[in-house]
C-alpha cells in the first residue's frame, strides 16, 4: 500500500507540472536542466506549452496506472516489478522523443 501511495504522489506531481505548463504564457522547457526556447524562436508558444503540458499529464496518469497494476499484481512478483519500473522508465524515453519532435515542429 505504501508503494502505491508513493506512486500516486509522484503521479500527482507530474500532473501538476503538466497543468502549470499548459497554463504558462512563456515557453516551457522539457526538464529542469534545459533552457526553454525563447518565445520568438517558436512558431506557436501556446500550442508548444499545451503539448508539453499534455505530455506531463499523460506521464502522471501512466505512473498512477502502473503503480496500481504493479501493486495489485504484487510487488514481489516479476510482472508487478515490470509494471512498476516500466511505467516510470519507458515513458521518459518516449517523452524525450516527443520533445525533440516538437522542437522540429515549432522551432523556427
Amino acid at each position: 500500500m505504501i508503494c502505491f501511495v508513493i506512486y500516486l504522489l509522484a503521479a500527482l506531481i507530474m500532473v501538476g507540472i503538466g497543468v502549470l505548463q499548459r497554463k504558462s504564457k512563456t515557453p516551457v522547457g522539457f526538464y529542469t536542466g534545459e533552457k526553454p526556447p525563447a518565445a520568438q524562436e517558436l512558431s506557436d508558444v501556446s500550442s508548444w506549452n499545451k503539448k508539453h503540458g499534455e505530455m506531463w499529464i499523460l506521464y502522471g496518469i501512466v505512473i498512477a496506472v502502473s503503480g496500481a497494476v504493479g501493486t495489485l499484481g504484487g510487488i514481489s512478483s516479476a510482472w508487478g516489478m515490470v509494471w512498476l519500473i516500466g511505467g516510470v522508465a519507458v515513458p521518459i524515453v518516449l517523452m524525450a522523443w516527443v520533445h525533440h519532435r516538437l522542437l522540429r515542429m515549432y522551432k523556427r
